[in-house]
């Protein structure tokens, strides 16, 4: 029988074309620019100096691309700063300047929730009335009705709000309802609540002899010891320089990536000169007929709050997952990450943490009733958020975002209030900087794209 040549052509002409097929993707792949390799200005100052004049290079290459961290909101608070003490001598006063910041502090804490789920691309509505429920639950507990002690007062008024963000969490991720929706909704049903919990009475103060709440009064009005501060700042500041230290040391016999050692230090110094100042300027006798002087303990609150969530968000696992489903959901679940858990949880921190703060707002104002703006607390925290440095598109920010937001938020209203100005002019002006600031994260992302796209 005769042997026909081709009797495999048609399979090897086939086998040819899909080896020249795989050898052109191989070739194409080779020259394809590696999307998943940093760029200069996508590198942390501190992964690529080994010195002072290499970290600032490096840094001003990153605000060039776009990334230009918390300098934008540093600015603006000392540009309000500068603006308001030329305006007005009373503005950098010491009793001024204590009470800007306990004045801040609901901003501050509301700023560090309302993270939480602007970070997963949301936002929540709700928080104002919400924590409007943490506070009046923790009031009404320290009623003589109940008497419950006020640690215990505070904790139901968290735990309560963290069971609404977990129901309004819960609605949002499984129903697949939007956020805005869901929290819109809730902002008016937890305002209804607010004022069935209230009563006939309308009212429940915290001004009175019980030592219950005598304690829930003085989060903002009670102070600790000069001297006892004194001594708490030393701790807190050879703590933090101890595990910093210790961190950095760990990295390096480990052969990971770490700071120089000049950044490492300049932290430390810098956490104990601003630590000084701050406790010194409240050990300022602020009183006009009695002294007052001592840090109040909404101070330290403020501060375990952020150290809190800092850690959270940038040194734990689930700090990484709500990064990663804020920057890319479907990524994140490719990766194997429970997207609708990460989301739940997120609206449960804010709410508890919105708990916190209407706290706070009760100790502030003495009493909680339905006088509260809920609605204007929370375009405040969004606008905190947002002029601290947090991306309004998911992704992006920090919980010291929500701290420096806060102060040029209670610096804004301060100022003018010390002005004279009337609440119209303070909303024009905050509504102008939250504006200004949207524009710069707008800008800057636009940056970072194009300067991605350049390398």
């Amino acid at each position: 029988m005769q042997e026909r040549p081709d009797a495999m052509g048609p399979a090897a002409d086939a086998s040819a074309v899909s080896a020249d097929s795989d050898s052109a993707l191989i070739a194409e792949a080779e020259a394809a620019p590696d999307l998943t390799a940093a760029s200069v200005e996508a590198i942390p100052p501190e992964f690529v100096a080994q010195s002072a004049g290499e970290y600032l290079r490096a840094w001003w290459a990153r605000v060039r691309g776009g990334d230009a961290g918390v300098l934008p909101v540093v600015l603006a608070l000392v540009l309000v700063t500068i603006v308001f003490s030329i305006l007005n001598d009373n503005f950098l006063t010491a009793s001024n300047l204590v009470n800007l910041f306990d004045q801040s502090a609901v901003f501050i804490v509301l700023a560090m929730a309302e993270i939480f789920v602007l970070l997963l691309g949301e936002i929540d509505l709700s928080i104002g009335y919400v924590a409007a429920i943490g506070g009046v639950i923790a009031a009404g507990l320290v009623q003589p009705t109940f008497n419950w002690p006020w640690w215990l007062a505070i904790a139901a008024g968290v735990l309560a709000c963290a069971a609404i963000g977990a129901l309004q969490g819960t609605i949002i991720t499984r129903l697949r309802i939007s956020a805005l929706v869901v929290t819109l909704a809730g902002s008016l049903f937890w305002f209804g609540v607010l004022i069935v919990i209230l009563g006939p009475a309308g009212s429940f103060g915290i001004t009175g002899s019980p030592p219950s709440q005598q304690a829930l009064y003085g989060i903002v009005y009670s102070y600790i010891d000069p001297t006892i501060s004194w001594v708490a700042l030393a701790v807190i500041v050879a703590v933090l320089g101890f595990v910093t230290w210790r961190r950095e040391v760990d990295r390096r016999r480990n052969s990971l990536v770490v700071a120089p050692t000049f950044l490492t230090v300049s932290r430390i110094v810098f956490i104990a000169i601003a630590g000084i100042a701050v406790v010194a300027l409240y050990n300022v006798n602020r009183g006009r007929i009695l002294p007052v002087v001592g840090v109040p303990w909404v101070l330290p609150l403020v501060l375990a709050v952020l150290g809190l969530w800092s850690i959270l968000l940038e040194r734990m696992q689930f700090g990484r997952h709500l990064y990663a489903v804020g920057g890319n959901a479907e990524a994140a679940r490719r990766a194997g990450i429970d997207v609708a858990r990460v989301r739940t949880i997120g609206f449960i921190l804010c709410s508890a943490t919105a708990g916190l703060a209407g706290v706070i707002y009760t100790s502030q104002q003495g009493a909680m009733n339905a006088n509260i703006n809920g609605g204007q607390l929370v375009l405040y925290a969004v606008a905190a958020a947002v002029i601290g440095g947090t991306s309004l598109f998911g992704g992006r920010g920090k919980a010291v975002h929500g701290l420096l937001g806060g102060l040029v938020i209670g610096a804004i209203y301060n100022g003018l209030y010390l002005l004279g100005l009337p609440i119209q002019v303070q909303l024009i002006v905050t509504g102008l900087v939250l504006l200004a600031a949207v524009t710069v994260d707008s800008l800057s992302r636009r940056g970072a794209g194009s300067a991605l796209i350049r390398t």
